[in-house]
């Protein structure tokens, strides 16, 4: 249990190297423990050497086939590496992992049968960022003369309501929705990149008129500044946040530059502490008052620069094509992969890393730098 519970630390810590090893010392004890051959697929994608991940977890999936975390652990190492088709099918084991509950719906699930003159309905999974980021893929139904529905929630769907290859979008499944089948957004995805291997261009979002005209009014007062919407937290909800999130006052040395104003674009729990401590005089507030993603959409164009944490701001920026810098914990999510200033997924983005897991106050001087 010690052995374990150190284990684990190591790889949090970003300490993969020596997690690796103590983890192979309790393999050399317990060969069959798949926890630990998983975590070590996951050191190995956490150091970037995403060619040894996917080789180990191979072996490893060959002795345990229906261990669901090895199929995860081997999903995010292909689509680390690129190996899009290869990933997301991988991926499939994800209703398996325990993370998701499984769909339990009334409606037969889409298993590439003819289309032509059929409702199906495209469910999104997990978080805005993901719905926002798979967006791109909606098109992939075209030409096959199906009516296309796609389900939204409401902080997402005034600026997801002009998507390319949607028909209608509803709020979610009832059973009596007049529909003939349904399909997870990533497997659209996947239907794509067994196709080919390029990245579409990210989806086309749409900004109302009256979030554009609130946007231009906050910012007014500051015209002659540069302006900078900043996020620094993704949703407290999501288990990985600790990791992937920083705090307000990281942004506070920004402030500090000539000609500079800042605008929070964050809304949620974390907004107590920068309210408490008076950082709200520095970087104004917008985030609480917006009324969805519309809003931010909009801010984010009437700014000169965005720069946020891994969260669903990064993807609505990076749709946009604004100028956004993401700034990126150690072990970041795959999209992002673990090297490079650019990511294909989104041209217009920049990417800034932790230079040592955990600590924020070196990247962030690098985006005071730059």
């Amino acid at each position: 249990g010690t052995m374990n519970n150190m284990a684990n630390v190591l790889s949090d810590i970003g300490r993969y190297d020596a997690s690796i090893a103590l983890r192979k010392r309790v393999l050399a004890a317990v060969p069959d423990d798949q926890n630990h051959k998983a975590m070590i697929g996951r050191c190995l994608r956490g150091k970037g050497d995403y060619a040894a991940a996917i080789d180990w977890l191979r072996i490893a999936i060959a002795e345990h086939p229906d261990d669901a975390e090895l199929q995860m652990q081997l999903a995010f190492a292909q689509l680390g590496a690129g190996h899009y088709a290869a990933g997301l099918e991988s991926y499939k084991a994800r209703w398996r992992a325990g993370e998701l509950r499984p769909r339990d719906l009334p409606f037969p699930e889409w298993q590439g049968e003819p289309l032509d003159g059929k409702t199906i309905a495209v469910l999104p999974e997990q978080g805005f960022g993901d719905a926002v980021l798979f967006a791109r893929f909606m098109t992939v139904l075209q030409g096959q003369g199906a009516r296309v529905v796609m389900a939204v929630k409401s902080p997402l769907k005034r600026l997801l309501s002009d998507l390319d290859g949607v028909d209608t979008m509803i709020d979610g499944l009832t059973a009596d929705t007049q529909i003939d089948y349904w399909v997870n957004m990533m497997d659209l995805a996947a239907l794509h990149f067994a196709k080919t291997d390029t990245i579409p261009r990210p989806a086309r979002l749409h900004v109302p008129d009256d979030s554009r005209a609130r946007a231009q009014s906050l910012v007014q007062p500051h015209i002659e500044k540069f302006k900078i919407g900043v996020v620094w937290t993704g949703s407290v909800t999501y288990r990985g946040n600790a990791f992937r999130s920083f705090s307000h006052t990281d942004f506070l040395p920004l402030t500090d530059i000539e000609g500079v104003q800042l605008f929070s674009l964050y809304k949620g729990p974390e907004l107590a502490t920068y309210q408490a401590d008076g950082s709200d005089g520095f970087i104004i507030d917008t985030g609480s008052s917006e009324r969805d993603f519309a809003d931010t959409a909009a801010m984010m164009r009437a700014c000169d620069l965005v720069i946020t944490s891994d969260t669903a701001t990064a993807h609505i920026a990076g749709s946009l094509g604004v100028p956004v810098w993401t700034v990126l914990h150690w072990d970041a999510f795959w999209v992002w992969r673990h090297t490079g200033e650019t990511t294909k997924w989104y041209p217009a983005m920049r990417l800034f890393r932790q230079h040592a897991p955990l600590r924020w106050d070196d990247v962030m001087a690098d985006v005071a730098e730059a």
